[in-house]
């Protein structure tokens, strides 16, 4: 019998438990919450983007409606047509340059001009999928229901109130709103 020293281990044990690579999440300290006042606004602002010339439109319109048809009513003319025409162009415009927002910069057209953006609770970036599906879709969903409905349009904003500043639509997708710099 020969006494000779063992064959050295094989480089990668095959029989090892797997090794999962996992990436730490550096906490970024430099986020800030934003005041409660300035995510009203940027909400505020988003609406007047939209409401305003909705507004004007309807002011307007009727008087761009076109002649008077037989018995008195009005028909819808070429200024109405116009007039519809350039609101929906307006919305679009106003509903892409939102979206292109969301996903390059986590902001609508009310947070840019406030400086707050939307951010994952890790810091990280927040796709433009997870904004709509899990940030706007549920709650707006979950507010269409009958009879409760209201509770839950009622209780997501309310929810700001928290020492967290999130709002129900926030814990859904777990995202906060955080100053820019």
């Amino acid at each position: 019998m020969s006494s000779a020293p063992p064959p050295p281990p094989p480089p990668h044990n095959p029989y090892a438990a797997p090794s999962a690579r996992v990436q730490d999440v550096v906490s970024d300290d430099s986020l800030e919450l934003a005041e409660r006042v300035i995510r009203l606004g940027a909400y505020l602002l988003d609406t007047a983007v939209i409401a305003i010339p909705a507004i004007l439109l309807a002011i307007v319109l009727p008087f761009a409606a076109g002649a008077t048809a037989e018995g008195g009513t009005r028909a819808p003319g070429l200024g109405f047509t116009i007039g519809m025409t350039v609101f929906g162009l307006y919305a679009l415009g106003v509903l892409v340059v939102n979206l292109i927002w969301l996903h390059r910069h986590g902001q609508t057209i009310g947070k840019r001009l406030l400086k707050v953006r939307i951010v994952r609770t890790s810091g990280e970036r927040c796709g433009l999928l997870r904004i709509i599906f899990a940030r706007y879709v549920p709650v707006g969903l979950l507010g269409a229901i009958p009879l409760v409905g209201w509770l839950v349009m009622l209780a997501d904003p309310l929810l700001i109130f928290r020492e967290d500043r999130r709002c129900l639509h926030d814990l859904i997708a777990d995202t906060m709103v955080v100053k820019t710099t």
